[in-house]
């Protein structure tokens, strides 16, 4: 039986609710998020994101041609993702010259190892990477300022289309995989949940 990525979610709602519904987002509409908890955020992931745009090049590289299309329009917002973030850093004043913490290392480090895993298994973390900010930027309820513009960069319709597109490409890899493949792509999920909610855990506790 072919697993899906719907399957994927049915399979692991706990993992992924906690992965989407998190204090940390939770409390963003309350404004009760210091900014030392959402500053740590947004240099973590921006330094991230360097990471993840190296990871997407390396998804391209083994793709086959019929989804370089979705894949290079995704490298190409990455590059105005990164500038997004440069400016929204230079208006708290903040270095993005620093340090991974141990939380975004162990993710950069698995997205790297992902390197060493066949087309559908990169190809459902990746899904599994951007849905879960789509998610989670959204099923919090409506962002207030200095919030909101961050909601609506992972949660406008664009960028959901994009992820549903992603989806698909998963999806048609993992339709034809051996079995030893879909229970890798399916540890991929559960790793990508797990990242993501250590993540949000890493800004809460900021101190």
């Amino acid at each position: 039986m072919t697993i899906t990525c719907k399957q994927l979610l049915q399979n692991h709602s706990p993992a992924w609710k906690q992965a989407t519904v998190h204090p940390f987002l939770q409390q963003l509409p309350l404004l009760a998020i210091e900014p030392k908890q959402f500053n740590t955020w947004l240099v973590q992931d921006y330094l991230f994101v360097v990471e993840f745009t190296r990871m997407l090049a390396r998804v391209l590289a083994i793709a086959p041609q019929n989804h370089f299309d979705i894949l290079l329009a995704g490298l190409s917002a990455l590059k105005d993702e990164l500038n997004w973030f440069q400016e929204k850093a230079a208006e708290r004043q903040l270095n993005l010259k620093t340090e991974k913490q141990p939380t975004c290392v162990e993710y950069c480090q698995y997205m790297e190892s992902l390197a060493a895993m066949p087309y559908p298994v990169q190809a459902t973390a990746l899904w599994a990477i951007e849905f879960a900010y789509n998610q989670g930027w959204q099923l919090s309820g409506e962002m207030p300022e200095p919030y909101k513009e961050f909601a609506e960069r992972w949660g406008n319709t664009d960028f959901t289309e994009y992820v549903s597109m992603l989806e698909r490409q998963a999806d048609e890899s993992l339709q034809n995989a051996p079995e030893n493949i879909q229970k890798q792509a399916e540890a991929a999920f559960v790793n990508v949940a797990r990242l993501e909610k250590d993540f949000w855990q890493m800004a809460f506790e900021a101190e």
